[in-house]
């Protein structure tokens, strides 16, 4: 089994604790909310939200997908980090034995933060992942990003 290993880090003018708060604590319903297309739900199959807990997504009709089911590896909510593993679904294109993420939002000095997100692509024996299946992930976590931000700026008390 190999990895491949990508970094992403995104600034924003959120505060760094709201961020969090969206980004990991509330993205299982914000997301449908704000983009049903990418996400059509997520409901929890074992535990209470915290590590441990195996999550189904389902995807909207906009997305090539259909469902991915991931398990929470870890949250800290004083550090702001959250890693989570996609174990199950189509996501994972029959290559992949895992992708795993790990998310930390960083406060910075003018009031709002940077999401530094590393995904690691575990495959399936000696397979290679295509760059241009890579972009494109970077590419959909970046909008979901961004549409949490435009979110959160049109809705202040969110």
């Amino acid at each position: 089994m190999g990895a491949i290993t990508y970094d992403i880090e995104i600034p924003s003018s959120i505060p760094a604790s709201k961020m969090f708060k969206a980004v990991v604590l509330d993205v299982d319903t914000l997301i449908p909310k704000i983009m049903p297309q990418a996400i059509k739900n997520v409901e929890i199959l074992e535990g209470d939200g915290g590590v441990g807990t195996i999550k189904i997504i389902h995807f909207g009709e906009g997305s090539q997908y259909k469902s991915a089911k991931h398990r929470v590896d870890a949250i800290d909510t004083e550090n702001l980090t959250h890693s989570y593993t996609i174990v199950e679904g189509d996501a994972l294109a029959g290559v992949l034995e895992s992708i795993t993420y790990h998310v930390k939002i960083v406060p910075t000095e003018d009031g709002g933060c940077i999401c530094k997100n590393r995904s690691i692509y575990h495959t399936k024996g000696d397979v290679e992942i295509n760059e241009e299946k890579i972009k494109e992930g970077k590419e959909k976590a970046l909008q979901m990003f961004r549409a949490i931000e435009a979110y959160l700026q049109t809705n202040p008390d969110a």
